[in-house]
């Protein structure tokens, strides 16, 4: 296995949630199974005052949530947290990052680095056009000899809007080279959505049905069960359009769509990406009601539990029109998926957590078996991500007796039944991927762009006119009864169980 080279990681953001929840998890992982470099060092920069000692101390005590308890090994454990450095500074202020370099300075000939540095940025959107700039500024992002690698990983969202990606593209494209720049996206790190190409492009039987010849629709879903907990000051000037379908459903539409790239290789594999964000067909503003339904969440009960309406939420305001919940239907204008309809939608406080894609085929042509409820079903290809991934094919078999009696059943799989690496942490995969420098996984600035064009007219009519519903859902519910709307005749959403398990992986209710 290769193990990437010596390197310092600068965590921007290192006192913060996603540092303690994710980051340092992750590379512990790394680190456990020997996929780190072999000498590296971990510091972390952020407002909050620490010495490198108390920060060890901090972290040796958060980190233990967030691990599983058969994962922790004491030794090596007490080796990572020895690697874990800190330096107080305030990253908008340009002068600090001299501290900076001071700080980097010391640890470099603890580890023997060649000025090879990967910074992450969790840190608030707010930051991004600052450390960037600053990283520039202080000579910290220049790749001098062919040894030193500088790269910066930007957490989503990347940009607010159209007019605010290509500034912030521009901010980075100052600052660092296209391939120094991993935009990461958490969902290409979880095997499942990875193995979706290895569905496609592993097997010959697929390809000749994955087509407008063949399919009829596909539907995508990303929900969860919960709220927006403590994200309100976020989630309020977000919104569900933001927060997950401009970057996480569009990618799965993408994957689910792209053309075999000639090589798997970056700008091959990321090319055919950015040709399916060109190729989604614009919605008219006089279609956007009739293709786009928005909803948010009011208080309901769950058995005798009350749940709280969006807008009961901490830092919410009452008149809050923030959506939710959002189901979409989308074209993509080309050869092999013209007239397609792609339904994606995402929603919180759902009555279960999932996400699936759903490939609905054609009927057969003549209902041979007639008089069975399901001699005519079409067959179905579910791909599920999340939980228990998998993947299931429906298809109708004759039932044990003397008639024909057509039944569908599931030929599932169990990805976990592969062995192998655990495939739960997708962010130490993505890590990874940035530590050897491998930016397949990655949203390149042009695809980042593409979406935003996408996307960026029905933000704008929202904003124009109040007059466009937002429908209120009750909390526990499938969503807003307007979503089914949007579905041509005969096409509905799939809808998983709430409590699933390996044996009914792809009831609905």
């Amino acid at each position: 296995m290769e193990r990437p080279a010596d390197q310092i990681i600068v965590i921007f953001g290192a006192s913060g949630d996603l540092t303690k929840r994710k980051l340092l998890p992750s590379l512990y992982l790394l680190y456990k199974t020997e996929r780190t470099p072999e000498k590296f060092a971990i510091l972390g920069v952020g407002r909050t005052a620490y010495t490198d000692e108390s920060y060890r101390e901090f972290i040796n005590n958060q980190i233990r949530s967030f691990i599983r308890e058969d994962e922790i090994d004491e030794t090596l454990l007490a080796d990572f947290i020895a690697k874990l450095y800190y330096e107080t500074m305030d990253p908008s202020i340009e002068d600090e990052y001299q501290k900076l370099v001071s700080k980097l300075n010391s640890l470099t000939p603890l580890i023997d680095n060649k000025q090879n540095y990967l910074y992450y940025l969790a840190t608030p959107p707010s930051l991004y056009t600052y450390i960037p700039t600053y990283l520039n500024a202080v000579g910290l992002t220049d790749e001098q000899g062919k040894d030193a690698t500088k790269r910066v990983i930007v957490e989503k969202p990347f940009g607010y809007n159209l007019t605010s990606a290509l500034k912030l593209n521009s901010i980075f494209n100052t600052a660092f080279h296209e391939h120094q720049i991993f935009r990461i996206d958490h969902f290409l790190g979880k095997e499942t959505v990875q193995n979706i190409l290895a569905l496609r492009f592993a097997n010959g039987i697929f390809e000749p049905l994955w087509n407008r010849n063949i399919v009829v629709y596909v539907g995508i879903t990303a929900v969860e069960n919960l709220g927006i907990a403590d994200r309100g000051g976020y989630y309020d000037t977000s919104g569900a359009l933001r927060d997950m379908v401009q970057n996480h459903l569009i990618q799965l539409v993408a994957l689910t769509a792209m053309e075999p790239p000639a090589l798997f290789e970056s700008e091959s594999f990321r090319n055919e990406i950015v040709k399916i964000y060109q190729s989604l067909k614009p919605i008219p503003e006089s279609q956007v009601t009739s293709n786009v339904v928005r909803g948010q969440y009011i208080a309901s009960i769950s058995g005798k539990t009350p749940i709280k309406g969006y807008r009961e939420e901490k830092n919410i305001t009452p008149q809050s029109r923030t959506e939710t919940f959002i189901a979409m239907k989308v074209f993509i204008d080309n050869w092999r998926w013209g007239g397609v309809p792609f339904y994606i939608r995402t929603g919180k406080q759902m009555p279960t957590k999932v996400s699936e894609i759903v490939v609905h085929f054609k009927k057969t042509p003549h209902m041979l078996f007639k008089g069975s409820e399901y001699s005519s079903a079409p067959n179905r290809l579910i791909i599920r991500i999340q939980p228990n991934e998998g993947i299931a094919l429906k298809f109708g078999l004759k039932v044990p007796g003397s008639n024909f009696n057509i039944q569908q059943v599931a030929m599932d799989f169990a990805y976990d039944s592969l062995g192998g690496v655990p495939s739960g942490d997708a962010y130490a995969k993505l890590i990874e991927d940035c530590m050897l420098g491998e930016n397949t996984l990655f949203t390149r600035s042009d695809a980042v762009e593409a979406s935003w064009k996408y996307f960026d007219p029905i933000l704008k009519l929202w904003n124009a006119r109040t007059d466009i519903p937002l429908y209120g859902y009750p909390a526990g519910t499938w969503g807003p009864l307007e979503s089914n709307l949007i579905m041509e005749k005969g096409h509905t959403w799939t809808n998983p169980c709430k409590n699933l398990t390996n044996t009914d992986l792809y009831c609905e209710l």
